[in-house]
């Protein structure tokens, strides 16, 4: 599976990047409005932030499919993560600020998102599952880690400035407090405003992969994406995505890789 990239390590931490794929599939391209519009929200350069990752010993698993396509961090049923506030679904129809995807009449039905399900999201969670089961296998614990940014200012979903980093642990069930503790610690550290369980609390990946009880702890991180890179205002094609500046980057990752860290002492010392 070519839209799928897996790299295996033997560390007790997970990092999933759900939310950082380009491709949009000709059939599916021919029905949209704008490709740009399309790829607006994605997790724009997730991947190379945390590319570090696989010095550490972590697993990795990204999807190369655009989260319009389909959104592997959604629940499969169609339930919303957060009730009573706005969100995209499993297969989503608009942006985060409400401009339609689809021509008129070329939505996805019941049938197309039955179809990309089994097509994208079904591998992509098998993959994960079995990565999680391979290491816990060889740990008494595992982190998974779900990596997301989004736009700082995005007043359809969220009053005011996002804080810069969003832990989600829905409200502590997902994961020990300990991994918690040792996560917003890191955060503590470091020069940028930080927030457990605010409006992010944790995708489905979370949730559903989260089960400390057996040994599975699982917390998600959204990042203002102001945190590296330059954000313009209004975004609009030719000025959004913003290029990856790696010396911009810099002063972010020396505090996701002391996050990352703090996951896994949490992990090895719970063994």
């Amino acid at each position: 599976m070519t839209w799928l990239m897996v790299h295996q390590g033997d560390a007790p931490l997970v990092v999933a990047f759900p939310h950082t794929g380009t491709t949009i599939p000709p059939e599916i391209e021919d029905t949209l409005r704008s490709p740009w519009l399309a790829l607006k929200d994605t997790d724009w350069w997730v991947d190379a932030l945390y590319a570090f990752a696989r010095d550490l010993g972590a697993t990795t698993i990204r999807t190369g499919m655009s989260r319009t396509v389909i959104d592997v961090n959604r629940d499969p049923s169609g339930v919303s993560l957060y009730p009573g506030q706005i969100t995209t679904g499993l297969c989503p129809t608009e942006t985060f600020d409400g401009e339609p995807f689809y021509r008129p009449g070329e939505e996805p039905g019941e049938a197309e998102i039955a179809r990309r399900r089994e097509t994208w999201f079904d591998p992509y969670h098998r993959v994960l599952s079995e990565e999680l089961a391979r290491l816990r296998r060889r740990h008494a614990h595992v982190v998974l880690y779900d990596a997301h940014s989004i736009r700082g200012h995005v007043p359809r979903l969220f009053p005011g400035d996002l804080p810069d980093l969003n832990v989600g642990t829905n409200g502590g069930t997902t994961c020990a407090p300990a991994l918690a503790e040792a996560v917003m610690a890191a955060c503590g550290r470091s020069p940028y405003t930080h927030v457990l369980d605010g409006r992010f609390k944790g995708g489905w990946t979370t949730r559903h992969y989260g089960n400390p009880g057996a040994g599975f702890h699982a917390t998600q991180m959204e990042l203002a994406m102001r945190t590296y890179l330059a954000e313009p205002p209004v975004t609009a094609w030719g000025n959004w995505p913003a290029d990856y500046d790696p010396a911009r980057a810099q002063p972010l990752q020396s505090t996701l890789r002391e996050v990352l860290e703090a996951a896994l002492a949490f992990a090895k010392g719970q063994a």
